[in-house]
């Protein structure tokens, strides 16, 4: 697909069967103690060079952009927005032809909610999600929440972000928040836009036990991992995770909604992989990283096996070191594992190198504000090109005519911001919303019914 868009270039090599993705990084958890609001597109300029940025997203050649909201500064109150940084930023993406994966909330809440332990986040959320989709119905992608289980992770069990809980009571009260939001909000999106697309971007994590004596803490943090995506697709949790949440104040009604969700149809499984991903275990419950012993392959096929979706790369990055081939390098190992996965027959259907620009303090997973730069963008914060943005232009020029011919029947009912008011695209939108019903009774099924295994036989249903 060649395109003009305005300032001369075109995404000549954009593909429109597979998703190759990058990202505006818009991360803005607050820390020490609500105090202080670590806003990544403020740290990376992105206020005041977007227009520049998208130019950049032209010429690297993706053809989809991960992009959000700057949650905390449009959301004022329920019902109250301030749209206009975000009108201006989608009415170009729109006039170029980009189409955006949108991040609704990016591990922050505004001010006036507090924080993830509110009760009331995932009403009010959906109806900011609602009101979303009515500005711009031509949005079709969707992240909701993104990584919900490292947002409630770092937010309410590792006492980093937001609320700073310290506990696994402040863990399962911010997991069932945030993914009782995600679910309400692709629900309040399926209204307004039937054909929407969810990318549940999650973070893909594997506890390896570093003797026998940790294998029982490791279990137990290799099932808490897929809490989040197990609650967000209506599966079954094992007996132990089931016990788990009950004695961390989940309720019993809490959990049948969530049992009762069938929203995975109108999802892709996004499995974000870093070299951190996956942690040492000590004998205490400790944790530290263990670098990359199974790599993206191995853990996005037992996630696959799991959930049978679509799956898309959503993130990976890593910084350029003193070679200046290092990121480079990490790019080609993770478009061979991607190319593994599809090898091995999992429907992947996209990639992400996040972010499109080097980022700011994410060295301390934003724990800190030290203002240190992490160069692991495709693009310094000058707006330079880095080796590895090279790398990934020419891999997607590489790549985009051998993709369609291996990936017909994978591709997705996708549509560029262009083509929104074309009468064949509202005729499919049309079906869609036939299909989807005007209630709820399409999207939740009453639990218990007999196509529900019990817990820990979801696996043998499978």
């Amino acid at each position: 697909m060649t395109r003009s868009n305005g300032t001369g270039s075109s995404r000549a090599c954009a593909s429109t069967y597979f998703l190759f993705a990058t990202g505006i990084e818009n991360s803005a958890p607050t820390i020490q103690g609500r105090r202080v609001r670590v806003d990544q597109m403020e740290l990376c300029r992105h206020y005041d060079l977007w227009r520049t940025d998208f130019d950049l997203v032209d010429d690297v050649g993706v053809n989809h952009l991960r992009y959000g909201v700057p949650l905390y500064r449009v959301w004022r109150g329920a019902g109250w927005y301030d749209w206009s940084f975000t009108d201006e930023t989608f009415g170009d993406l729109y006039r170029r032809d980009i189409s955006p994966i949108v991040d609704l909330c990016h591990f922050c809440v505004p001010d006036w909610i507090g924080d993830f332990q509110n009760p009331e986040f995932p009403a009010l959320f959906a109806r900011y999600a609602r009101d979303f989709a009515m500005r711009f119905p031509w949005v079709q992608f969707y992240t909701p929440v993104n990584e919900m289980y490292v947002c409630a992770l770092f937010s309410a069990k590792y006492g980093w972000w937001n609320e700073q809980g310290t506990t696994d009571r402040t863990f399962v009260t911010a997991l069932k928040h945030i993914v009782r939001a995600n679910v309400l909000a692709m629900k309040e999106i399926l209204r307004v836009r039937p054909d929407a697309i969810f990318v549940q971007s999650e973070s893909t994590e594997y506890f390896h036990a570093q003797s026998p004596r940790a294998i029982a803490h490791a279990e137990a943090m290799n099932e808490i991992r897929f809490l989040s995506l197990d609650l967000n697709y209506g599966r079954r949790v094992s007996s132990e995770m089931y016990v788990y949440l009950m004695d961390n104040g989940m309720t019993r009604d809490e959990y049948l909604f969530f049992l009762g969700q069938r929203l995975k149809r109108h999802c892709i499984m996004g499995n974000d992989y870093y070299h951190t991903n996956e942690h040492l275990v000590h004998d205490d419950g400790s944790t530290r990283p263990a670098g990359e012993i199974f790599g993206y392959h191995v853990l996005t096929s037992e996630y696959y096996r799991r959930y049978r979706l679509p799956v898309m790369h959503t993130e990976t990055n890593l910084d350029e070191g003193a070679r200046g081939d290092e990121a480079e390098l990490w790019l080609r190992k993770q478009w061979a594992n991607v190319l593994r996965v599809r090898n091995d027959g999992f429907p992947i259907v996209g990639f992400t190198w996040y972010s499109l620009t080097d980022q700011v303090d994410w060295d301390t997973a934003l724990r800190e504000a030290n203002g240190r730069v992490n160069p692991r963008g495709l693009y310094d914060l000058d707006r330079r090109i880095r080796p590895v943005g090279r790398a990934y232009r020419d891999l997607i020029c590489e790549w985009r005519d051998v993709l369609p011919t291996q990936s017909i029947v994978l591709a997705l009912p996708t549509f560029p911001p262009s083509q929104h008011r074309n009468p064949f695209i509202g005729a499919m939108q049309w079906q869609a919303r036939e299909r989807l019903g005007a209630t709820d009774d399409d999207l939740e099924v009453g639990v218990g019914e007999p196509e529900l295994p019990p817990p820990d036989r979801q696996d043998a249903a499978d």
